[in-house]
């Protein structure tokens, strides 16, 4: 459901986040190398999210990104909001642009329900919960 943008995304932000229990900052190869992202692409999303405040950047040898805010205070939804817009919570399951209550497509109902669960699901989990599931599982560690 999210874009290769959003994925791209979040499976950085494990990987800063991974580093950041050992209070390290880590930088964009080694971001990508773990995320197994493409270099250009995850840089521009990284630099997105730091001009959102999800993530902060600090450049030079000992540089590299990093989080100040405490994971559990990051929901999965402030980082899709940040990188997709609310789009994804919002537009139609088929595209149309004049789909609505009044005027629904055929599958408006039933994308309505996905679209809410997804909203909670997001809203209800932060980026420490994503990031205890998603590193054990992906990265073994």
């Amino acid at each position: 459901m999210f874009s290769k943008r959003c994925e791209y995304g979040l499976r950085a932000l494990t990987v800063i986040g991974e580093a950041g229990k050992e209070d390290r900052k880590v930088g964009i190869k080694e971001i990508c190398n773990l995320a197994k992202t493409p270099e250009s692409f995850t840089a521009k999303i990284l630099q997105d999210l730091v001009r959102r405040n999800i993530i902060d950047s600090l450049k030079g040898p000992n540089g590299g990104f990093y989080f100040s805010k405490n994971l559990d205070d990051i929901s999965i939804y402030d980082v899709v909001l940040a990188i997709d817009g609310e789009e994804i919570f919002t537009k139609c399951g088929l595209g149309l642009s004049e789909c609505n209550a009044k005027k629904p497509c055929p599958f408006h109902n039933q994308f309505e329900t996905v679209r809410s669960e997804l909203f909670k699901v997001c809203s209800n989990n932060s980026l420490n919960e994503l990031l205890e599931g998603f590193y054990k599982q992906v990265y073994n560690r």
